[in-house]
């Protein structure tokens, strides 16, 4: 319920983003270095350029979100897809996708996502697809494990009977009762992203035309001592929506475990 609760707050504070601040959160709106509650107009202060932190902290959450929930999502169905397609064909085909698959589980995600983002140039998408591409492996074994385990059951075995095309059979019989084990990875894809996401901004590889939580704690480092709060709010932020993330998907994943125990 408490990971329930601060995802809520961090959705609607996203979806809400342009009308709470519907101006540019890059804009200067006062004076450089305002501390905190010093004026009401900019209730978080400023940044040495005299941007509003909170405006640029709300926006930064509609970044964060959108990140996280695109990389759980390209990366689930990669893995899904090709999970279900090793498991259901075997043989050659299988030790092939699977080999691929420990390929890319040799690679740090982190590095991945930095090489792929240096190459192909930041922005928003980019971001997102560097982080799935590191993401989906992990989908991608749960995936095959469980159509192994379903591949030879009656219901699949009489739809080959029936003379439906294999892959019909792997998408439309066998992949929708193996996914349910598969989403249970997608919380922590998403909390992974949103701080790969920070990493990336803060290295300055983030999208430069959007505010993002990690490019706010690097621009605040350069006056760490004088202005901490800079740095400080969206740390704070980060490590509160992580922990949410994570804390609502291990309650999803124990009230699917007790639901399975019960049955």
């Amino acid at each position: 319920m408490t990971g329930a609760a601060i995802i809520l707050v961090l959705v609607v504070t996203a979806l809400l983003a342009p009308l709470l601040f519907p101006g540019d959160p890059l804009a200067i709106v006062g004076a450089p270095l305002t501390s905190p509650f010093q004026d009401s107009a900019t209730i978080l202060g400023t940044d040495r350029l005299g941007r509003d932190v909170l405006a640029g902290l709300v926006h930064g959450a509609r970044t964060s979100l959108t990140v996280g929930l695109a990389a759980a999502f390209a990366a689930v169905s990669i893995g899904a897809v090709v999970g279900t397609i090793a498991g259901f064909s075997g043989g050659l085909v299988d030790e092939i996708l699977m080999r691929i698959t420990d390929a890319f589980q040799t690679v740090p995600g982190f590095l991945l996502a930095l090489a792929f983002v240096s190459v192909v140039g930041p922005s928003l998408l980019v971001v997102a697809l560097a982080i799935a591409l590191a993401a989906w492996t992990g989908p991608a074994r749960i995936a095959r494990a469980e159509v192994l385990s379903i591949r030879e059951r009656d219901y699949v075995a009489s739809a080959r009977v029936i003379g439906m095309h294999p892959f019909e059979v792997a998408f439309k019989e066998v992949l929708p009762n193996a996914l349910p084990p598969v989403l249970t990875l997608a919380s922590v894809i998403v909390a992974g992203a949103i701080l790969t996401e920070a990493a990336l901004s803060f290295l300055g590889l983030g999208d430069p035309n959007r505010v993002t939580w990690g490019g706010m704690i690097a621009e605040g480092r350069n006056v760490l001592r004088s202005a901490p709060f800079l740095s400080i709010v969206p740390g704070i932020a980060l490590v509160i929506s992580v922990l949410g993330v994570y804390l609502l998907g291990e309650g999803v994943i124990e009230a699917m475990t007790t639901k399975r125990s019960q049955a």
